[in-house]
């Protein structure tokens, strides 16, 4: 997904926090503005896309208006699943990607310089709930969730360094310290639909998760942040036989809709606090053969919020 622009607010992170924590007598230039626990936290909100499982924000690529590179992508893999009616431990898991790079401006107050950085971000969550059934049939659960989530957010080197030597004219060696790291716990509550037939199938999602995020050791030296992952999700989808049969099983076609509610620390950090998916697909099933993968889709969605729009192609499997 693209936007235009991204938000002056993100126009300083966590490199202007190492910098702004260097030594007096050894830097000649500055960065004007820094303030040290403002974009350390600022370094948090963004994480927070990534500890949520959220369909909406799984992929986003926010453009750079100046150079036409991602200023922000961000990629996520997840899934959940019940263990069985009999026994039902759900267990949930996301692993999730981002790359941010945002352009400082150096200056010793007469001459200033750019400095172009890069920084990726990596995160886990992991969740573990209970499913409550709430009809007889147990078609409509109730389930608590408790989660927890860590991640890193570290430079990246081999453009940062380079640039800033040549830019700046002596070694900037702190910014081999610019690393981040962050644990997260806290939990979530859904109510969780599935109707499944033979003429259709409907799956349909209510979802809350709240998740305090915290630097821990092994951050560079006074950027220590902190933020709270929020976010209300719907959760829709349909699917129901198209007429046609491939691996001796019937085609699907699949219709779903997604809505998340950022209330945390991300909401407007891009720009926007709420994103809404409207998506179309086709589903083989395979569990005719002895396959590890029981059911395949792929889904074209059309996601849009204020000041965003795009489309996005995903891939799911059912095991």
């Amino acid at each position: 997904m693209r936007m235009k622009s991204v938000p002056a607010a993100l126009s300083a992170l966590l490199v202007l926090a190492c910098l702004a924590t260097a030594a007096p007598a050894q830097a000649q230039f500055r960065i004007a503005g820094a303030n040290v626990q403002k974009q350390a936290n600022g370094v948090m909100a963004l994480m927070a896309y990534s500890v949520v499982p959220d369909l909406a924000s799984s992929s986003l690529s926010i453009n750079n208006a100046s150079s036409g590179d991602p200023g922000i992508m961000m990629s996520q893999l997840g899934g959940g699943f019940t263990v069985s009616k009999s026994f039902p431990v759900y267990l949930e898991g996301a692993i999730a990607y981002s790359r941010y790079d945002p352009t400082f401006v150096a200056s010793d107050g007469t001459e200033s310089r750019q400095i172009p950085t890069r920084w990726n971000t990596v995160s886990g969550t992991v969740g573990i709930g209970w499913d409550f059934p709430l009809t007889e049939n147990k078609e409509l659960v109730f389930r608590p969730i408790l989660n927890g989530s860590i991640g890193n957010v570290s430079s990246d080197l081999a453009v940062a360094t380079f640039v800033v030597e040549r830019a700046i004219d002596q070694q900037i060696n702190f910014l081999d310290k610019g690393s981040l790291n962050a644990y997260g716990l806290g939990g979530s509550v859904m109510l969780d639909w599935e109707h499944y037939r033979p003429e259709h199938d409907i799956d349909l999602e209510l979802r809350y998760t709240n998740i305090h995020l915290r630097t821990f050791g092994g951050t560079a030296a006074g950027v220590t942040g902190s933020a709270t992952a929020q976010t209300a999700n719907l959760y829709a989808r349909w699917r129901a036989p198209t007429g046609l049969r491939a691996l001796d099983r019937p085609v699907r076609y699949v219709l779903e809709l997604s809505h998340s509610q950022y209330l945390g620390s991300q909401a407007n950090v891009l720009g926007f606090n709420r994103l809404t998916t409207l998506g179309t697909g086709l589903e083989l099933d395979t569990s005719a053969h002895e396959v590890f993968v029981t059911r395949i889709r792929a889904v074209v969605r059309y996601v849009f919020g204020n000041n965003v729009s795009g489309v996005s192609l995903g891939l799911a499997a059912s095991f």
